[in-house]
């Protein structure tokens, strides 16, 4: 704890927890659901805790309250005597002069645990009787204990509206306000030694390393995917973003004090792993068709810091190809999600993909090394429903999915005793999509036969479904059995 939070404690002061409440005795309504025998045994439980209670016996009562609330669970009574006992105990402890310990040492349950005990138990009691001032008493009292003044403000003034006159509240409001005029006049100035080293911006999840020096987390490791040192005094770092973790402590500095320049921080972080509906980042390879799955061994320091991104984001990015005839990135391009990925000792990652849907880019920009595009999601134009045209699509569809299946069947007779042929034809026989959606068996249907980029390029732009399904019939039949797929 902090020495103002330490502070803030001593000087705090209990309110409306001086007594507790008798229980009441036997009548008709409790007949329903108690028998008298067992009535009778909880309230002479009851008394004997409030009796441990009011002569300071706190872990005596608590542990009859304890018994008297799995006799008779959610009992408003039991309940608030209980959550009085524990604060009790709690501020007891925060204001135990640490020289009492040489003489009596502490054992048992922590302060902490007392006064978060205290807030279950004020918590139910609210749900219970939301229309009464005492759970708010209770609830603000245990939230000043853990040191969460702005909710127990708000706890305190949501009392204030059910009883405005509540001299407990109106002193725990009181008692609030100091705290916040205290902690206002100690908040540290805003200097550069709350910067990252790197962006020179204000530090946005902190790493400490080894070597005692601060980065934002994404900019360690962006600069450790060029050699595994320190950027401020060289030294060698053995630490890697699957094992490193945030420095708990100074991220909470920063966020407490800097609020509104760390949520801008948040926002920039969030723009870059979460770029937009109609924005891609790009992987610059090859060209990829729907319904495909596959795996890639990353290396580059631009694309793994474009893993670590999506990893934290969506998962999904786009792979494209530069265009032979332009010299340029194509002007189609193929979304993918990242279905698994493994990070490697030295940085690397390994990955296993699944296409999912085509785009085409209307623009692209380079963002820390990689690309990023805005896209226009594309689909063929189907002919509408009911009509002879659609009609003629599906059966075309069902048609080609039964010349497909005995295609694959007699390729995995040839491929027998060949393990790597047969589990490419298993794993596309696996991906085959459902024939009402012609255009996705489509895709589907041309990843069967090894094509050239430039072909597959067509097949992205081609927006007719039974030109597709054509093509990839054509490309079956003019391959061999023992044909290689993608």
């Amino acid at each position: 704890m902090s020495s103002e939070g330490e502070a803030s404690s001593s000087r705090f002061t209990l309110e409306g927890i001086d007594d507790v409440e008798d229980f009441p005795w036997w009548n008709e309504g409790e007949g329903s659901s108690m028998s008298w025998e067992r009535y009778s045994y909880l309230y002479d439980i009851m008394q004997m805790g409030n009796q441990a209670f009011r002569e300071n016996r706190l872990d005596q009562a608590i542990e009859l309250y304890s018994r008297a609330n799995n006799i008779k669970p959610s009992d408003i009574i039991i309940l608030s005597n209980r959550c009085a006992a524990y604060l009790r105990i709690s501020h007891f402890l925060k204001n135990r002069p640490p020289s009492a310990s040489e003489y009596r040492p502490l054992s048992g349950l922590d302060p902490t645990t007392h006064a978060g005990l205290a807030l279950k138990d004020a918590d139910k009691v609210m749900n219970l009787q939301s229309n009464s001032v005492t759970p708010y008493i209770l609830k603000a009292n245990a939230l000043i204990l853990l040191e969460k003044y702005e909710v127990a403000r708000d706890v305190i003034w949501s009392g204030l509206h059910v009883d405005p006159r509540s001299c407990p509240l109106l002193n725990l409001e009181r008692s609030t306000a100091k705290t916040f005029s205290r902690r206002s006049h100690v908040n540290p100035q805003r200097t550069d030694d709350y910067d990252c080293t790197v962006c020179l911006k204000l530090l946005y999840e902190p790493i400490t390393t080894p070597c005692g020096h601060s980065f934002c987390r994404s900019c360690l490791f962006q600069t450790m995917d060029r050699g595994n040192r320190c950027p401020l005094c060289r030294t060698v770092l053995f630490i890697s973003p699957r094992t490193c973790s945030i420095s708990v402590t100074l991220k909470n500095i920063i966020q407490r004090n800097f609020p509104e320049e760390y949520a801008e921080r948040r926002l920039e972080n969030d723009s870059l792993t979460n770029p937009g509906v109609d924005l891609l980042p790009l992987f610059v390879m090859d060209v990829i068709l729907p319904c495909q799955k596959f795996q890639l061994n990353i290396f580059e320091p631009r694309y793994r810091l474009m893993v670590r991104r999506i990893m934290e984001g969506n998962r999904r990015m786009g792979m494209v190809i530069i265009d032979s005839s332009t010299g340029s990135i194509a002007d189609y391009a193929c979304e993918v999600e990242i279905t698994d990925c493994e990070p490697l000792p030295d940085g690397r990652f390994f990955l296993e993909v699944e296409s999912r849907r085509r785009c085409c880019i209307i623009r692209n920009w380079e963002q820390d090394g990689y690309r990023i595009a805005e896209v226009e999601w594309v689909q063929d134009i189907y002919p509408k429903e009911g009509t002879a045209e659609r009609n003629d699509l599906m059966e075309m569809t069902n048609k080609a999915a039964t010349f497909a299946r005995e295609w694959m069947k007699a390729a995995q007779e040839a491929a027998q005793g060949d393990r790597v042929r047969l589990a490419e034809l298993f794993k596309a026989e696996g991906l085959m999509p459902s024939t009402q959606d012609p255009e996705r068996f489509s895709f589907w249907l041309a990843t069967l036969t090894n094509r050239r980029p430039s072909e597959r390029l067509d097949l992205l732009r081609l927006r007719n479904t039974k030109e597709r399904i054509n093509r990839g019939l054509v490309y079956m039949k003019a391959e061999e059995q023992g044909c290689r797929l993608q």
